[in-house]
């Protein structure tokens, strides 16, 4: 079921296994306010597709694939909230296909809120939120038993690095599987340290998933208390 009348979101599955044992949903960033399209041409939605192609090579053989998500529009559009209904049509769409498989939620900016608020379906076991929009008083209690990532860059004047800090100091008295990095000499759109921020997510997709161990710079911050592992530089 489509999320509403009118424009239809889409995917793209990078990987296709012949086996599909678990699946990476891609989110990517927006806008406060825009019901013009997404299209995907637009540098948000560009930026993700390294990240899904990464994942799918790397977790091919453990039968992992990795769906981008475009949304309908580029706006978060409150009350609507379109690409948190997008999301959950998304996650709607890989139980079809699949059937229940673990899903690791990776998003950007808008992206990241996204996947933070969908946390709470049942078919996702983590998320990693690079660069989020975390505004004062985003919800966490939907975080409960996942695995959270969060990595921000330190110069980021799009999203606000002390409010990613805040959202993952709330975070962790929900579930103690928190980490979150300080990404240095970096800005909103990750491409000066690209290769870093690749490493990091799809590290954190495949040790989430159990398909090798996890990476021990996420394990370990995971295992520290607030606040020495939210503020882990990269």
């Amino acid at each position: 079921m489509t999320p509403s009348t009118g424009p239809t979101p889409t995917i793209a599955v990078h990987g296709r296994p012949p086996d599909v044992r678990a699946v990476a949903l891609v989110l990517h960033g927006g806008r406060e306010h825009s019901r013009a399209r997404t299209h995907p041409l637009q540098l948000a939605y560009l930026r993700m597709v390294p990240f899904a192609k990464d994942i799918a090579r790397r977790g091919a053989e453990h039968g992992i694939a990795a769906w981008l998500l475009r949304d309908r529009y580029r706006g978060w559009n409150a009350p609507d909230l379109d690409p948190v209904q997008d999301a959950r049509w998304a996650l709607e769409e890989i139980r079809r296909t699949h059937g229940d498989v673990p899903v690791v939620l990776v998003g950007h900016s808008m992206g990241g809120r996204v996947a933070l608020r969908v946390a709470d379906d049942p078919s996702v076991i983590a998320v990693c939120a690079l660069a989020p929009w975390t505004p004062e008083g985003e919800p966490v209690k939907q975080l409960a038993g996942r695995e959270v990532l969060i990595a921000h860059g330190v110069l980021d004047r799009m999203t606000d690095p002390r409010l990613s800090y805040d959202y993952a100091r709330r975070a962790k008295a929900v579930t103690d599987r928190v980490a979150r990095f300080d990404v240095h000499g970096e800005r909103h759109a990750m491409l000066r340290r690209a290769d870093q921020w690749t490493r990091l997510v799809t590290g954190f997709v495949l040790g989430a998933l159990a398909t090798q161990p996890g990476d021990p710079r996420i394990t370990n911050a995971m295992r520290q208390p607030s606040p020495e592992g939210l503020r882990v530089p990269l």
